[in-house]
């Protein structure tokens, strides 16, 4: 029994979901193999997309990591954040000129710099905001890559041994000092008794490095460069990359 950790944004997502593509999981999972989507995504949020786009999945590692859950919506697995973190954090953020921070917890909500930006009943400011006693990740976007770059190295300097910024694009994803998406496929080995040879990992973008440097991995042909340069194989696709697993088994 293999597993496929394939990222969604850039990766699964990427070119839609065609019959090839569906196809070619199902002949995974058929196989007697596992595929699990790992993402920087809340759980909520991987939860909507595997029900909408109805593709074949056994697991979703969600929030870079830090938490696991079935299909079903079960909670498997979870690391989270000391709350009294979060005020201070979410004011690094806004000094540095982000907007907006997504506080996820189990009641996940949003804090906004200015109070024109409301839209949603669960969005505040931090003089509003409810009391955090915990978080799994708090994410924020900025303007460009290289400022996202630029912030994240800040935020893990002056939170160092406490938390791990991500960046994933032009967005930041924030976790426990110990989480990334390495340590989440591993915590899903444990759940599951799949051995560290049989784990294939699949991503795009700069939150992928961890997991793509652990193991046998793939970087997808339009991921940025950095990625491509540390991973076994690239691949155009998903459906290639199965194709190829099956062959070789």
């Amino acid at each position: 029994m293999k597993i496929i950790a394939s990222d969604y944004d850039g990766t699964l997502n990427h070119g839609g979901f065609d019959d090839a593509k569906l196809n070619a999981i199902d002949r995974w999972r058929k196989a007697g193999n596992i595929f699990a989507l790992i993402s920087g995504r809340s759980p909520s949020d991987l939860l909507r997309l595997y029900r909408e786009k109805e593709f074949g999945c056994d697991y979703l590692v969600a929030d870079n990591g830090a938490v696991i859950l079935t299909t079903d919506g079960e909670v498997v697995s979870q690391s989270s954040c000391d709350g009294s973190l979060a005020v201070p954090l979410i004011n690094l953020i806004f000094d540095c000129g982000c907007g907006w921070a997504y506080v996820q917890t189990q009641s996940d909500f949003s804090v906004f710099l200015n109070s024109d930006d409301f839209e949603k009943d669960n969005d505040y400011t931090l003089s509003d905001m409810p009391e955090v006693l915990y978080f799994n990740q708090i994410n924020t976007r900025l303007a460009d890559f290289e400022t996202a770059a630029q912030v994240t190295v800040k935020i893990a300097e002056t939170f160092k041994g406490q938390l791990n910024p991500l960046q994933n694009g032009i967005c930041i994803d924030i976790v426990r000092h110990d989480i990334n998406k390495a340590k989440g496929i591993y915590a899903l080995m444990d759940i599951i008794g799949v051995k560290y040879d049989d784990v294939i990992a699949v991503g795009d973008n700069v939150n992928d490095r961890d997991m793509i440097a652990e193991f046998k991995s793939y970087a997808m042909e339009n991921g940025v460069d950095s990625i491509k340069e540390i991973a076994d194989f690239i691949t155009p696709g998903i459906t290639e990359l199965i194709e190829k697993e099956l062959s070789i088994n």
